[in-house]
């Protein structure tokens, strides 16, 4: 069976959070992201949050199984979840207003690597 032909998209990742609010600031606030008022009442909270009319990332506030001690000081060399914008320098600024330390990608590319306020590590690339 051949299921290349049968992958459209990813529809969303779920990131694990600590605090569902300050998390809906970061990536409402910080990256510019819109909540999706859709999400059902699930047994915990959470948010989920539109990329686009078909990809989403979904906050997800339960215990977190995964340590993010010993994390390497670059993203790159940590699994992250990784998303494309028009304009990077968009989000650059903004994670420069708000003093969110970022590395740029060490392959020269347009991409910068920052965590979120759990430690997730996020890729943002052009």
């Amino acid at each position: 069976m051949n299921n290349k032909s049968t992958f459209l998209a990813i529809h969303h990742v779920s990131v694990i959070v600590d605090n569902i609010e300050k998390s809906l600031h970061f990536y409402c606030d910080v990256l510019g992201l819109e909540l999706d008022q859709n999400r059902p009442d699930l047994s915990f909270d959470g948010a989920w949050l539109q990329i686009n009319p078909l990809q989403q990332i979904h906050l997800l506030q339960v215990d977190n199984p995964d340590s993010t001690t010993q994390r390497p000081a670059h993203g790159g060399r940590d699994r992250h979840n990784a998303f494309k914008v028009s304009d990077l320098t968009i989000i650059q600024s903004s994670l420069d207003d708000k003093n969110i330390t970022y590395t740029k990608s060490q392959s020269g590319r347009p991409a910068l690597f920052c965590r979120d306020p759990d430690g997730n590590t996020l890729e943002i690339m052009e």
